[in-house]
């Protein structure tokens, strides 16, 4: 499937309705985006600059989720859209409420990057990068499935959380033993852990994208599938 879904009406606005939603979405995913890559930086080398700059975006984040959430609402009650126009309202409006939710990951992250600033509690910055580099590539193909309207790669993104779940439990077991060892840092180590626990969330929050995706285009739900019957339900093109 790609974008000849939208702009096949009699009413040439309407089509630039449904376009101008789209676009919004996918400026809202890459402010999201780059939120995350500005955070884990921020936690990473201790820039509070850049954290205070994230928490700051956030708010920008909130009001493009309102905005779309309006319009769509509208089109809904006036132009009461049908078929696969009804499911890509329905699942826009599923898809920036995920979207904000990672939003607030990054926030929480870019708060933890302030709170931590100058401790020694902090995992092994590879590790954190890697885990981040993990579910940043997943989110990312959530929304170019979403710009193309294609489902061939959302098998390859939700099997990736398998390895952002390996990852958290290793950064999680490192954690608890390093607490073990020494309650006094049981507090700092509490507040990494919610820098892991936000970014497997986003892993999370990319694969309810996928699964948005295959109800707008297939008209099928297909959450709380395991990986292998979601395989089986999605078609992908040839």
């Amino acid at each position: 499937m790609d974008n000849s879904k939208i702009g096949q009406h009699i009413s040439e606005q309407f089509n630039k309705e449904l376009e101008d939603i789209r676009n919004k979405v996918l400026m809202m995913g890459g402010l999201v985006e780059n939120q995350i890559e500005q955070a884990i930086e921020a936690y990473t080398t201790g820039n509070m600059e850049l954290a205070e700059q994230v928490i700051k975006q956030d708010n920008e984040v909130d009001l493009l989720e309102i905005t779309i959430d309006q319009e769509c609402t509208q089109i809904l009650a006036l132009r009461q859209p049908t078929a696969f126009d009804l499911r890509l309202l329905i699942t826009v409006i599923k898809i920036i409420h995920e979207i904000e939710r990672v939003g607030d990951k990054a926030e929480r992250i870019a708060e933890m990057a302030i709170k931590q600033a100058g401790s020694e509690a902090k995992i092994s910055h590879y590790e954190l990068e890697h885990m981040a580099i993990l579910v940043k590539g997943m989110l990312h193909d959530a929304l170019d499935a979403f710009a193309r309207m294609t489902l061939d790669d959302v098998p390859a993104i939700t099997a990736l959380d398998i390895n952002v779940d390996r990852e958290y439990d290793s950064i999680l077991r490192q954690l608890i033993t390093r607490m073990m060892e020494d309650p006094r840092n049981i507090t700092r180590t509490l507040d990494v852990l919610w820098t892991v626990r936000a970014l497997e969330r986003i892993g999370d929050h990319a694969c309810y994208i996928c699964e948005h995706l295959v109800y707008m285009i297939q008209g099928e739900d297909v959450r709380h599938l395991s990986q292998e019957e979601l395989e089986k339900r999605v078609k992908v093109s040839k």
